[in-house]
């Protein structure tokens, strides 16, 4: 009798363990599955972008010259949608409208892209936390949903304060208290498309709440310099 009991509880602890086994393996492909899916939108996205860039690539004859005004602008309002919004590369427009109409054009693309920056900040810092609660969850990322739903009640100064309590190492707090610095950084890095683009890195910021508007506001008109900068020396070497 006793080794019927044994044998019954062994084959029940076999079977929760298969059980377990297929439910991780079965969590593992819907989350492979996700992250396929939002890669193959991010391609669409980026090839679209790409597409809008060819449109407005073409050699400027005098025949189009009635055409400029309305090409800026029109190229102008495009580069600023494809600035705000993540996983956009936008620079490429940026950089075609500096080239293509020289300081006018470098002018415009600063301003454009304080706009676009300035947007999707404002977009994050008014989205709503539940919402980015459930990508997360979507995605099975359960302490970062957590962290964000226990972030949304809070201050900025409360905020601040339980995201450098609740980090296990020394980078990630240096990182917050030099928050402004390490945005700027990001916002030259080489590459940033693959972390959302600008447009991701300024929704992210709004959406912490815990940077100042005025504050970001005067990073992002100097951390933006550097690009404008050279092609206007460029522009005045030729």
């Amino acid at each position: 009798m006793v080794l019927e009991d044994q044998a019954g509880i062994l084959v029940q602890g076999q079977t929760e363990g298969m059980n377990t086994i297929t439910m991780e393996r079965g969590l593992g492909l819907r989350l492979a599955a996700k992250i396929a899916v939002f890669l193959c939108i991010i391609i669409f996205l980026y090839y679209g972008s790409e597409q809008i860039v060819n449109f407005f690539a073409f050699q400027m004859w005098p025949r189009h010259v009635d055409m400029i005004i309305y090409l800026l602008f029109s190229s102008a309002a495009a580069y600023v949608v494809l600035m705000a919004v993540p996983f956009m590369p936008g620079i490429e427009m940026g950089i075609l409208i500096m080239m293509m109409f020289g300081r006018p054009g470098i002018l415009l693309v600063y301003l454009c892209t304080l706009l676009a920056l300035t947007l999707s900040f404002l977009a994050g810092s008014h989205l709503p936390p539940r919402i980015l609660a459930r990508v997360l969850d979507w995605f099975h990322l359960d302490r970062a949903r957590d962290l964000v739903m226990d972030l949304a009640p809070l201050g900025p100064e409360k905020r601040l304060h339980l995201l450098l309590g609740s980090t296990p190492t020394r980078v990630v707090p240096f990182l917050l208290r030099h928050r402004y610095l390490f945005i700027a950084f990001l916002l030259n890095l080489p590459g940033h498309a693959f972390i959302g683009g600008s447009g991701g890195i300024g929704m992210i910021v709004g959406m912490s709440k815990i940077f100042s508007f005025p504050k970001y506001l005067l990073m992002v008109s100097i951390a933006i310099l550097p690009g404008p900068i050279f092609f206007l020396v460029r522009d005045v070497m030729r």
